[in-house]
């Protein structure tokens, strides 16, 4: 072999995730990957929304805060080629996914298993891809940042938009009109969707009783769940139970959950 990729653009990890609540890519080396659906934050620093079709480029490990359920597929790459890259990045980032049109199809590939020497030409192609990215995301305001990680993290214990705006050290009124205006939402309609979605991972778990589900996810009781799960998605929590494919189910414990086995 004249050219060794594993040395020079390896594959060292890869993700394929969908998350709904922060979520940590945690390997070393230089991630790149592909946000396919949502929109989400990267800690770093600087707080930035990026929408579905950006490009994520950066060091491990990389912390990702969703402003909205999201999928993404990333390669670690590791080797020569990608510590040079990483001397080259300021920072994390997310990119214009316009920028490296062929990301996608790249990281689709590596994603479908491929042998070490094949999967370390994708990851080399993959970075001359994105060496061509240009930064495209536009800035989050940090308190907008900082609530929707609250809002993420303490969902299940949340008592309303009050309690979390004094939380952040602001009026409810000055949280309600930034947060809209960056997000599109209200904070109190962005934290219900947060629920929401948190008791469609939970009623994939089947011995979990609504009153149980409801408690976990920050709802009053069973009947206060019912009512708002049915408003926003068209069906009573029973009914998407039944529906939901098996491969639905969290991969790990959602807050909370942990504690019903203490």
């Amino acid at each position: 072999m004249i050219f060794d990729y594993t040395r020079v653009a390896r594959l060292t990890e890869l993700a394929d995730q969908q998350f709904s609540a922060p979520f940590v890519l945690a390997g070393g080396g230089l991630w790149v990957g592909v946000l396919s659906s949502g929109r989400c934050a990267l800690s770093g620093e600087a707080q930035r929304l990026a929408a579905a079709g950006s490009l994520l480029l950066g060091a491990g490990p990389l912390r990702l805060v969703p402003a909205e359920p999201c999928h993404l597929v990333a390669a670690c790459i590791g080797g020569s080629a990608a510590a040079q890259f990483l001397q080259g990045l300021a920072g994390p980032m997310f990119a214009s996914g316009a920028s490296a049109p062929g990301a996608a199809q790249l990281l689709a590939q590596l994603a479908a298993g491929q042998p070490p020497a094949q999967a370390g030409s994708l990851c080399f192609q993959l970075l001359c891809e994105a060496a061509e990215a240009d930064a495209a995301a536009p800035a989050l305001p940090p308190l907008v940042a900082a609530a929707i990680a609250a809002m993420r993290e303490h969902y299940a214990g949340l008592y309303g938009v009050e309690e979390l705006s004094a939380s952040l050290g602001v009026s409810k009124s000055h949280l309600v009109r930034v947060f809209k205006a960056a997000v599109g939402t209200p904070p109190g309609q962005y934290l219900t969707g947060v629920r929401v979605e948190a008791a469609k991972q939970l009623l994939c778990r089947r011995e979990y009783p609504l009153g149980v589900v409801a408690s976990l996810c920050g709802f009053s009781g069973a009947n206060y769940l019912c009512r708002v799960f049915k408003k926003a998605t068209g069906q009573t929590p029973a009914a998407w139970r039944e529906a939901a494919a098996p491969a639905a189910l969290p991969a790990a414990p959602l807050p909370l959950e942990q504690e019903l086995y203490v």
